[in-house]
Formats: C-alpha cells, sequence, structure tokens
C-alpha cells in the first residue's frame, strides 16, 4: 500500500479543531489543510459534525484530515484520515487504502517513524516538538535537532506538532523537510479562530 500524496502545496499551517465551523474562517482566509479532532462527541452528532466538515472542506477544497474516526471518514468520502500509533492497531488500514482516503500518521521515536514508513503514509506527523498543554503524551520532548535529524532522511511530508506557537515556530520553518506545522491554541482566542493570529501564521509560511 502507498497512500495517495496530498500534492505539491506543502501543508503549511495545520490547524487542528474539534468543531467544523471553524473550519469555514480558517478556510476563508487561507488555510489549506485542517484536521477535525473531536473527542466529545458520539452516535449521530459525531457523525453530523464529521459531515458538515467535510462539506465545508471540499466548498474550499481544502485538505482535511478526519482525526481517529476511519468509518465515518470512508463513509462520507473524506479527504484524508489521521491515526496516532494506537489506532493504527485498530484501523482497517487496507479498507482506508481501497477508499482512495489519504492517511497521516502520528510518530515520537525513530522506532515509530520506521514502523509509519513500511505503511507508506501521505505525511508522517513528529512532535512532541516542544512541552504542550493540550495532550498527555508519554514520549521524550523531540526538540529542534532530533526533529532536523528525523526527518532529513524521510520521503514524504513531514509534519511538526506540539508545543509550537508564534514564539518558536520560525526555528521549524527554516528545517527544509518539514512540510506542515500542526497547532491547537495558535488559532484560538476564547476558544474561537482568532483573525489576527491566524493571518500571522499564514503571513509566516
Amino acid at each position: 500500500m502507498k497512500f495517495l500524496n496530498c500534492g505539491n502545496t506543502p501543508l503549511g499551517a495545520y490547524p487542528l479543531v474539534d468543531r467544523a465551523d471553524k473550519l469555514e474562517i480558517l478556510f476563508s482566509l487561507g488555510i489549506t489543510t485542517a484536521q477535525l479532532r473531536t473527542k466529545d462527541l458520539k452516535d449521530e452528532a459525531l457523525e453530523k459534525e464529521i459531515l458538515n466538515a467535510i462539506k465545508i472542506s471540499n466548498k474550499y477544497k481544502a485538505r482535511l484530515f478526519i482525526n481517529d474516526f476511519w468509518e465515518l471518514a470512508i463513509k462520507h468520502q473524506a479527504y484524508g484520515i489521521h491515526l496516532g500509533q494506537e489506532d493504527l492497531v485498530d484501523a482497517n488500514l487496507e479498507a482506508i487504502y481501497q477508499a482512495g482516503i489519504r492517511l497521516g500518521v502520528s510518530t515520537h521515536t525513530t522506532k515509530e517513524i520506521e514502523m509509519a514508513l513500511e505503511i507508506e503514509p501521505s505525511y508522517l506527523a513528529i512532535g512532541p516538538i516542544f512541552e504542550t498543554t493540550s495532550k498527555i503524551v508519554a514520549y521524550d520532548i523531540v526538540g529542534i535537532e532530533e526533529l532536523r535529524k528525523w526527518s532529513q532522511n524521510v520521503p514524504y511530508p513531514i509534519v511538526a506538532i506540539g508545543g509550537i506557537n508564534l514564539e518558536n515556530i520560525q526555528e521549524i520553518i527554516k528545517i527544509p523537510s518539514v512540510s506542515g506545522i500542526a497547532m491547537i491554541s495558535e488559532f484560538l482566542e476564547n476558544n474561537k479562530i482568532s483573525l489576527e493570529k491566524t493571518k500571522k501564521l499564514l503571513q509566516l509560511f
């Protein structure tokens, strides 16, 4: 299996959002890639949120990755799916591949990178680069130098994630092998999309 690529445009500033309505603002401002990462919805409400997110991304021809819920992503023909290490075990990768859906994979160590490369994903996320409060992870901080070393020989787009903000993002942007930078709080102000912050991030890229 070799999953479809994400095109020639770098993934760029890559927001992770919990609700579909946040995507409309982000895409209208020029964001090209985003991830719907919903943890508090289930059943009909979850499916409705995913369907709405896919409709919005299709409207803007944006690259939307659905976190975890691969069955619903296949059902509604999402652009992409993002899976963490624990989700890779349970997901039907063959079904995702046959559906023609792109796949992003989280990695935290060199061993996980080697395992992910055997899957031949659409992109490979590496993190946490810095300390982060958005998610509890049982992994050491990767840091700038390790990110540079780990990513230079990876033949797939790299997404850096974890503790990245407007103060330290320049260090990551300078690494040639990094195609995208995933963030949550840097796009937000009082849990709403900040136009000012988003425009700043887009300018940096």
